[in-house]
């Protein structure tokens, strides 16, 4: 589910994920970036969101000791 939502709200995913800084940071470079490249740089911020999402469920697994 959250997969989906990074590609239409990253910086909302990468919140969800448990990174609120970094959530933050995209988020504040996300919609000048939006606005000025007309949406061209939109991928990059889905690809650093499904890392992060990804990243969050590994640490995840390896805390619970699978």
């Amino acid at each position: 589910m959250n997969y989906i939502l990074a590609i239409l709200l990253p910086p909302l995913s990468i919140l969800i994920a448990g990174r609120p800084f970094v959530a933050i940071v995209t988020f504040l470079i996300w919609i000048p970036a939006l606005i000025f490249s007309g949406g061209l740089t939109h991928p990059m911020f889905i690809i650093l969101a499904w890392f992060l999402i990804h990243q969050s469920g590994t640490a995840k697994i390896m805390r619970e000791g699978r």
